[in-house]
């Protein structure tokens, strides 16, 4: 269906929101019948909050970008990196907040979150807890399943022998990895094969930006949320999580052609 779709004339460009692993198959499709593409893929956003964030708002930011939607955004925050000078206390916070959060369905009541897509997905998002836990992770807070509810989750001491550390979770999952220094949280939030979005959260901006020059996502919002969108801005990731770019004035070269059409002056010569 997707080679028939994309091999049809009237179909100039193709815009692909979705896995890495379907946005793979559309590339090759679109590149066998010299379509251009606009990726926008899987991702790994990363959050780091450096030792002068404001902690609160660094919190909020999380919770926000973790659970919104049961964490089911391609650009939800799957990391939150701390300085180890304010992790415990920005842990601390992180699970008070994810305390005041519930899941439930919403056709049967109201709560702060809803479903996750299908009970498969919640189990598959519990199977990663389940093996962080299994290799020295600690789940603080939530994680029950039931059906296609699950509870928000806190996950500390995450580390890169686990699964959750390198999988995109999809799911409504706050993983706390702790690092000594900058260049650490930089080498951490840079070691995966996504790169759509991430954020910083740090009281000196300059100190912030020249961090987010280092990073390797698309997309970095400095004392934002991970989850964030602008009709206005160019929007898309580098690496796994795609390429090109849809919003703003970006969009014009992605779904436009540039054509030169050239008017010569009557009775020109051209010379043999």
């Amino acid at each position: 269906m997707v080679n028939r779709l994309i091999a049809h004339p009237a179909v100039r460009r193709v815009n692909f929101t979705g896995s890495t692993r379907v946005g793979r198959q559309v590339a090759i499709t679109a590149a066998r019948h010299l379509k251009r593409c606009v990726l926008e893929l899987s991702g790994k956003a990363a959050l780091i909050v450096l030792e002068d964030a404001n902690l609160d708002a660094a919190v909020e930011a999380a919770a926000h970008g973790a659970f919104f939607n049961q964490g089911q955004i391609c650009m939800s925050t799957e990391r939150i990196i701390l300085l180890d000078t304010i992790a415990d206390a920005f842990v601390a916070k992180l699970v008070a907040r994810t305390q005041e959060l519930r899941a439930a369905d919403p056709r049967r009541e109201t709560a702060a979150l809803g479903t996750l897509i299908h009970a498969a997905a919640a189990e598959r998002v519990a199977a990663l807890i389940r093996d962080a836990q299994d290799k020295g992770a600690e789940l603080l807070v939530g994680g029950h399943v039931e059906g296609a509810v699950m509870q928000p989750a806190v996950v500390d001491h995450v580390a890169s022998n686990m699964a959750i550390y390198h999988e995109e979770s999809f799911g409504p999952v706050a993983s706390i990895l702790r690092v000594r220094d900058e260049d650490e949280a930089l080498s951490i939030a840079n070691d995966t094969e996504y790169g759509l979005a991430s954020a910083i959260f740090s009281g000196n901006r300059d100190r912030a930006l020249a961090l987010a020059a280092r990073l390797e996502t698309g997309i970095c919002h400095i004392n934002g949320s991970t989850v964030y969108d602008d009709a206005a801005m160019p929007f898309g990731g580098m690496k796994a999580s795609g390429y090109g770019r849809f919003g703003g004035e970006t969009a014009l070269d992605e779904f436009t052609e540039l054509r030169w059409i050239a008017l010569h002056p009557e009775g020109k010569r051209h010379p043999l």
